[in-house]
């Protein structure tokens, strides 16, 4: 079995629809991929139509945005409630993130050629409004190449333009998916070049609050970040995932090129206990 566990679409900041991500995923050999959007759940639907029509498993799941002392911290959650306070919480994020991208775009466009109604028309109306919806549109506009030099020149952590946003704190967010019968994983989590990172206290301090497990093997992640997030997961027992981080043409992320191994794949979901289920579009034991 071929399991990749973290992919994005339009509906936050991924180029391919729900729809699409899956069929893809398909093409590329895959047995089981999860969709996991930025805070939200509205693929799920699609992506659920198109994994019975491919032949494919599907695991919903979103990606939470958490913080931690001004770090960014990013939170799988599978097979999480579709209500209660999670999801207050997560529609909390999406109005902060559509504040935040209106103060950011502002601020971009005294120097450079952007507006608001650009980005939210490369974003499309569903979708999680974020930075690589402004990168597009900066794309779009002629004064960046691509994504990437987008982030470089004008988008990162720290920049004259950047605002931040409002996201759970980590801890909390582990205790609600985990009280509405989900699986949290911490994706990335030793990533240093996609900015600053939490020290090893905080991701105790996840498990203590009940996560499942660490996604170790990512494109991002380094030999010895690998290692090291293999070495937590041993210490607390975590599951440990690999997954592409999928984001269609925004990153050069393949879809397959990490996976999770099938045994901890069945030890995930033995972690759920809500009422969100896997699509088993083969209709076979895991």
């Amino acid at each position: 079995m071929r399991i990749d566990l973290h992919t994005h679409s339009t509906c936050s900041d991924g180029t391919t629809t729900p729809a699409e991500v899956v069929a893809e995923a398909a093409r590329s050999g895959l047995d089981v991929v999860a969709l996991t959007d930025h805070d939200t759940t509205r693929g799920w639907d699609e992506a659920a139509a198109a994994a019975r029509e491919h032949g494919i498993d599907l695991v919903p799941g979103i990606e939470v945005s958490c913080k931690h002392e001004g770090i960014s911290i990013h939170l799988l959650a599978y097979l999480p409630p579709t209500d209660g306070e999670l999801f207050a919480e997560l529609e909390k994020a999406r109005s902060s993130r559509l504040t935040r991208a209106q103060r950011m775009v502002e601020r971009l466009g005294e120097d450079v050629e952007i507006t608001y109604e650009q980005v939210l028309s490369v974003a499309g109306a569903d979708a999680t409004i974020g930075r690589p919806h402004m990168a597009d549109a900066l794309v779009a506009n002629g004064v960046v190449a691509n994504r990437s030099e987008a982030f470089e020149r004008y988008l990162y952590n720290g920049s004259p333009y950047h605002v931040g946003h409002y996201a759970l704190d980590p801890v909390r967010a582990v205790e609600l998916v985990r009280a509405g019968g989900g699986v949290p994983v911490m994706a990335h989590p030793f990533a240093e070049s996609r900015g600053r990172i939490v020290d090893e206290d905080v991701v105790r301090a996840m498990a203590d609050a009940g996560l499942v497990g660490i996604e170790a093997h990512h494109r991002d992640h380094d030999a010895s970040q690998v290692e090291r997030a293999l070495a937590i997961a041993r210490e607390r027992d975590l599951v440990v995932t690999g997954s592409s981080d999928f984001h269609g043409a925004g990153k050069p992320n393949r879809l397959g090129e990490n996976t999770t191994a099938p045994d901890q794949y069945e030890r995930l979901l033995a972690g759920a206990s809500g009422g969100t289920e896997v699509v088993r579009a083969r209709h076979r034991a895991v």
